[in-house]
């Protein structure tokens, strides 16, 4: 009935570094930390890879070439024999499939998917029967938005569970930027910022955010908007930017690591997504006081609770999203207040109450309750 009784291999396909990579990390390191005999598989040369050498937590690497590698598979099983794990935890689509190849060399593995995206599964075949089959014991969707969208697409209630996302609301709380860092940066010190943190990919609707940044600059002077992120769609979101004449007023500023000190420098945080799991990102400035917006899009209803810690806008509205901005910048007290009440998320959405809610259901899995 103790901890030695639950053994959990996490798997993580991506060679790059999410949200997704993110809350495998803080699972694996609460689990750990615990007592508790966990690893990850993660593939060769990856950002997980890198950084578990760098935190000391157990691992294993390997191709992963793609979701159809029964080479990993294999190897995925053999270690789960060896160390007795019970548990694959599947963080992302390409890591159930591997998961899947790997129950058919140790048939005793119980499998639990991860579903984090508010997307409809893709009408083919193969698609469809990955997450419609004996073999998935749990899929843990990461907001309700998310279970719906699989009841919707056929998944039975019961073998679906909601474990929001959670965060460390202490992760940047010893975090303070240098001085220079506006002046680094080329964030105008007398300039309010209005940030955001999210991929440059079509689902977090960048075109949505760059217009309404042009409204709010037709209105008020005092703004520079900030954007954390990188990917596909980078160069054709810039390109939109200079069409849109935002000129220094809209900051790319790629990848960073360095997330903490752009939060601690900006004033408001936007998050335009027009589909989205849930949006930690929202999470992660709600931990350091900010005053958020969010759009009416997949879980992020489930974090702002409007006017209250945040405000909500519709989706794809670039004039209600604009309209939301400039009323928390005219608004120092808004800012203040919504900033502070947001920061009590972390009763339901801190990490610990994510990881708790995780053991718990792999003691259900394991009939340990």
């Amino acid at each position: 009935m103790g901890k030695k009784t639950i053994r959990v291999l996490h798997v993580d396909t991506e060679r790059g570094w999410r949200g997704g990579q993110q809350q495998a990390a803080y699972l694996l390191e609460g689990m750990y930390s615990r007592g508790y005999q966990t690893a990850v598989a993660c593939r060769k040369n990856s950002k997980f890879e890198s950084y578990c050498i760098k935190k000391t937590l157990p691992y294993i690497s390997m191709g992963m070439r793609n979701e159809f590698d029964i080479s990993s598979a294999y190897k995925i099983a053999r270690f789960c024999q060896k160390n007795k794990f019970q548990i694959l935890h599947l963080h992302s689509a390409h890591a159930l499939s591997i998961g899947l190849l790997a129950r058919l060399f140790l048939p005793a593995l119980k499998l639990v998917a991860v579903r984090r995206v508010d997307f409809h599964i893709r009408k083919n075949f193969f698609s469809k029967i990955k997450y419609r089959n004996k073999y998935v014991d749990k899929i843990v969707c990461i907001s309700n938005a998310i279970k719906h969208v699989m009841i919707e697409d056929g998944i039975p209630d019961k073998k679906l569970t909601t474990i929001h996302s959670g965060v460390d609301f202490d992760r940047f709380k010893e975090i303070v930027p240098p001085d220079n860092f506006r002046q680094h940066e080329k964030l105008p010190e007398h300039h309010l910022i209005v940030g955001t943190v999210a991929a440059i990919v079509d689902h977090k609707d960048y075109p949505n955010l760059l217009k309404a940044a042009r409204i709010v600059l037709n209105e008020h002077s005092g703004i520079t908007f900030c954007a954390i992120g990188d990917g596909a769609a980078r160069e054709r979101i810039e390109n939109l930017s200079k069409e849109l004449k935002l000129g220094d007023r809209f900051l790319f500023k790629g990848y960073r690591e360095d997330i903490g000190q752009f939060l601690k420098t900006f004033d408001i945080f936007v998050l335009a997504s027009k589909l989205e799991g849930m949006g930690t990102s929202v999470l992660d400035a709600q931990s350091v006081g900010l005053p958020v917006i969010g759009c009416d899009s997949g879980g992020i209803p489930e974090i702002i609770e409007h006017e209250v810690n945040g405000i909500l806008v519709p989706r794809q509205n670039e004039i209600a999203l604009a309209n939301a901005i400039l009323k928390l910048a005219l608004d120092d007290e808004l800012r203040k207040s919504l900033g502070e009440k947001a920061m009590e998320n972390r009763t339901n959405f801190g990490i610990e109450h994510t990881l708790q809610n995780n053991l718990a259901l792999y003691r259900d899995l394991l009939s340990l309750n």
